[in-house]
């Protein structure tokens, strides 16, 4: 290497030099690539909070609020049989300290979309939705109200893969 170096009037110094630079570069440049790919992939038009209310002795309103991002749509837990869209599904854990009251309630403004070009329909919200699931303690004592909610969201041009979020709520 030296011969080229000397052939080329290049001192080891200024070749090391001009070498950390390149790599130095290439090094910012696959970061740069890195991060613009890890930030795509990492879309999240939903941002959910859980909380537990009381509204009786012993009784509980838990609250899965869904905060949607304008332009994205969440899907309601039922469907219309011509849908396309997967629903958003709670799958709760059995917990002994407590029964759950009724199925979980939707409250917010669920929108009936339907596209005649794709024959297909759905019932979506946008902006936000509460689930609320009613429990009643079987005896004063503190506990956790635990599962997991699935839940697919789309925009008018895509959808993105369901996604999974872990549910654990206090009960006091």
């Amino acid at each position: 290497m030296s011969f080229w170096l000397q052939f080329f009037k290049i001192d080891d110094v200024t070749f090391a030099t001009r070498k950390k630079s390149r790599m130095k570069k290439l090094l910012l440049f696959i970061f740069i690539i890195s991060a613009a790919v890890s930030g795509k992939a990492q879309i999240n038009p939903v941002t959910w909070s859980f909380s537990a209310i009381k509204v009786a002795d012993k009784t509980y309103e838990i609250h899965m609020k869904a905060i949607i991002q304008t332009g994205w749509h969440l899907y309601s837990q039922s469907q219309p049989e011509d849908a396309i869209a997967i629903p958003t599904t709670f799958i709760l854990n059995n917990n002994p300290l407590f029964t759950k009251e009724g199925a979980i309630k939707e409250v917010g403004k669920i929108e009936k979309m339907n596209d005649a070009t794709l024959g297909v329909s759905a019932n979506q919200y946008s902006g936000s939705v509460d689930f609320v699931q009613k429990i009643k303690l079987k005896t004063n004592v503190k506990t956790n109200f635990t599962g997991n909610v699935e839940f697919q969201t789309c925009d008018d041009k895509k959808c993105l893969p369901p996604k999974k979020i872990n549910i654990n709520v206090a009960i006091k």
